[in-house]
């Protein structure tokens, strides 16, 4: 009976810091980049999109194709960053505990 008190407490604290984690997420931000620079996009860690720089020098009709495709490829950049973040704060947050594989907990 104590084993099973002491996991409902370690997942009680667990939870805790989940949502912690989750909050701080929600303030992190990263950058990602396309085009040499000429387009950028920021997302939260979470994935959440904030925000889209395109250069002045893109701007043009004939070459909004490659804008769309820049935007998409900054997009990306972004995500992979923001993923990274989110495995960088799981990894402390259930060093402790062993989960099975694919368990998902946000």
């Amino acid at each position: 009976m104590a084993d099973f008190l002491g996991m409902m407490k370690q997942a009680a604290q667990l939870q805790s810091k989940m949502q912690e984690m989750q909050a701080e997420l929600d303030r992190i931000e990263v950058e990602g980049t396309s085009g040499g620079g000429m387009v950028t996009v920021r997302l939260t860690a979470k994935g959440e999109l904030k925000g889209v720089k395109i250069d002045d020098s893109l701007v043009k009709p004939e070459e909004k194709e490659i804008m769309e495709d820049l935007l998409v490829a900054a997009h990306a950049d972004a995500r992979r960053k923001a993923d990274d973040v989110m495995q960088e704060k799981m990894k402390g947050l259930t060093g402790g505990l062993s989960l099975p594989p694919g368990l998902k907990l946000f």
